[in-house]
């Protein structure tokens, strides 16, 4: 999807939000999550991409895989989050957003545990 094709696309749901949201805004949420769902499976293939030449350079440059797959999967989260809280507040709920953003980064924070340990044993052994 280009960038046109992506505002287009935004710019119509919008219009319909607009419209169907004073009416029923129970199906307002329902476009709100559709289209956020087209949008992102039409990214797929350039995310795929995307981590293809991340995981290329990671080899030439003899990146350990546990460092490049946990920093993708800290990122997946982040975006996954970011929508799921987005989603949240459109419908109203900013509590349930919160919370939505509390479990992402905790998440993210165990996730990054081992390369944090990582990181402080390699300063260890350099002082120690």
């Amino acid at each position: 999807m280009s960038a046109v094709e992506l505002t287009g696309f935004a710019i119509l749901a919008v219009v319909l939000l607009a419209v169907l949201r004073p009416i029923r805004p129970e199906l307002a949420v329902l476009l709100t999550l559709g289209a956020g769902a087209v949008i992102l499976l039409s990214l797929l293939p350039l995310i795929q991409r995307i981590i293809e030449l991340l995981t290329t350079l990671a080899q030439r440059g003899n990146v350990q895989s546990l460092y490049l797959e946990t920093i993708l999967r800290i990122v997946g989260i982040a975006y996954i989050v970011e929508f799921g809280s987005q989603v949240a507040r459109d419908a109203g709920e900013g509590a349930l957003a919160a919370k939505v953003e509390l479990g992402g980064k905790i998440l993210i924070l165990s996730l990054a545990l081992p390369i944090l340990l990582s990181v402080v044993q390699l300063v260890v052994r350099l002082l120690g």
